[in-house]
């Protein structure tokens, strides 16, 4: 599960979720994006995020920092599949972007 998590919201929590259910367990990559306006976060600020919003699965989750991947590649037989997860459509509108602003707007940011 790769992403910047920038704040960790319900989609990425209902992600997730869904991740778990298929394969009871997950590594969860932040990609290394400190320094600009969309990711006002640090890694360990994330990661204490991401912590608080799972501590049920602590023993089955691994939180990592990855280099900013761009793009994933593999060759033939890795013996492993890449899937996307579809989330319902009030999901998929959960924006990032809009919480960052949100918690602009209330000096949280």
């Amino acid at each position: 599960m790769l992403g910047r998590w920038q704040p960790w919201h319900e989609g990425h929590h209902k992600l997730f979720i869904e991740i778990f259910r298929k394969t009871g367990q997950v590594n969860i990559m932040v990609r290394d994006v400190k320094g600009v306006r969309d990711n006002p976060f640090n890694f360990e600020e994330v990661k204490k995020k991401i912590e608080l919003a799972l501590k049920d699965y602590k023993d089955r989750i691994k939180i990592s920092l990855v280099p900013n991947i761009t793009n994933i590649c593999y060759g033939r037989g890795v013996g492993y599949k890449i899937e996307e997860i579809i989330l319902d459509e009030e999901t998929q509108k959960i924006s990032a972007t809009k919480i960052r602003e949100e918690m602009r707007k209330k000096g949280e940011l």
